[in-house]
């Protein structure tokens, strides 16, 4: 029971290997350039499993090399044939490629129960785990929108984005200079810097926090909608306007979670410290400040996101001839979704790696937190 439930994936997989043949083809009758290699994937597959119990007994790195390679060669092998038959393939394809998909599965299964000491390791494991998830997900995008032949203007193929970012590099670096490095990034550091000193104040001044704080909430709800053609009348169509949206998206989270955070040391250490004769400065510099860390970090990682999408979504509403909101609005006007995806693509990643440097100097800064020793 216990090596049926260890090797399902690549059971699985090989059931429905053994069922593509059933349906070979690999392509459909009309099909412009029908595809042969379509026993030889199967064989791939069924030959995985076959040596994936010859390993039984060994470690979890050889086993996810093996259920790797077979999965990869097997995914390969599909894509590669799908040039000139899209919307053409038959119902062997689907079952391969979610066979192969199986093994891949299997693959980041058997790599997670790898336990290494080296630090160096363990990072690899760490990033080659979600590398495998999100390379999959687009070789499932790739072949269920090429193998349906899903309409170009509804969803393009991952291959077609990519060819797009290759040949509109100058186009998409000048939107992100004037998306992230201008609107987004100045409003962030505005809306973070200026929340983060009126929590000081707040927390300072009674009557600030008391009255603040339920403004803050209101505030917090505008619609970026309603707030961007205003900001846009107030501060021209340049980037400060954009700015200026972002600055009022981050303020908000900044300001509530600095003082969440201000309140989280308990009495006995506030009172250890005015027995050291500690002013005010003195312990919320000591004491309160650091254990306020986590919080304040939560609401940077929030408004990294914020930022981006603000600066976004009020280019939709006035902006130069450049920006990734404009060349948004503007290219699904002209029916280019492909552009349209590869500045969703640009800003995810823009996005995800602002965020992960946020997230490295959060572990940096609070490594004494216990969210940040069981990393």
């Amino acid at each position: 029971m216990r090596r049926l439930k260890r090797n399902w994936h690549s059971l699985s997989a090989a059931l429905l290997a053994l069922a593509a043949t059933a349906h070979m083809p690999l392509t459909l009758a009309d099909a412009a350039n029908p595809a042969s290699n379509g026993m030889l994937i199967a064989g791939g597959i069924v030959t995985t499993t076959l040596m994936l119990q010859a390993f039984e007994n060994s470690g979890p790195a050889l086993r996810g090399i093996l259920l790797f390679l077979g999965a990869h060669f097997c995914a390969f092998a599909l894509l590669s044939g799908l040039t000139g038959n899209e919307g053409k393939m038959s119902a062997a394809f689907f079952l391969a490629i979610a066979a192969a998909w199986l093994l891949a599965w299997g693959s980041a299964s058997e790599f997670a129960h790898i336990e290494p000491r080296a630090r160096a390791a363990k990072t690899v494991l760490r990033l080659l785990i979600p590398a495998i998830f999100g390379a999959w997900i687009l070789i499932l995008w790739e072949a269920l929108t090429r193998g349906f032949g899903v309409p170009f203007i509804l969803l393009p193929p991952p291959s077609a984005i990519g060819v797009r970012i290759a040949s509109s590099l100058a186009i998409l670096w000048a939107d992100v200079q004037q998306t992230i490095f201008k609107a987004a990034l100045a409003g962030y550091l505005l809306g973070c810097a200026s929340g983060f000193v009126t929590a000081i104040l707040a927390d300072r001044v009674d009557f600030l926090r008391r009255g603040l704080m339920p403004i803050g909430n209101l505030m917090s709800a505008l619609p970026i909608i309603g707030v961007a053609p205003v900001m846009v009348m107030w501060f021209g169509f340049d980037w400060q306007s954009k700015a200026a949206v972002v600055t009022i998206m981050t303020f908000f989270p900044m300001l509530v979670n600095t003082v969440a955070g201000l309140a989280t040391t308990g009495t006995m250490e506030r009172d250890l410290m005015r027995t050291y004769a500690s002013d005010y400065s003195q312990t919320l510099m000591k004491l309160r400040l650091p254990a306020a860390m986590p919080f304040i970090f939560n609401a940077l990682k929030i408004n990294s996101t914020l930022a981006l999408i603000g600066a976004i979504v009020a280019e939709f509403f006035g902006t130069p001839i450049v920006g990734m909101g404009f060349r948004m609005s503007t290219e699904i006007g002209r029916m280019n979704v492909d552009m349209v995806w590869a500045e969703i693509a640009t800003a995810a990643v823009a996005g995800s790696l602002f965020y992960g440097l946020i997230a490295l100097a959060e572990r940096t800064v609070t490594f004494w937190h216990p969210s940040s020793r069981a990393g």
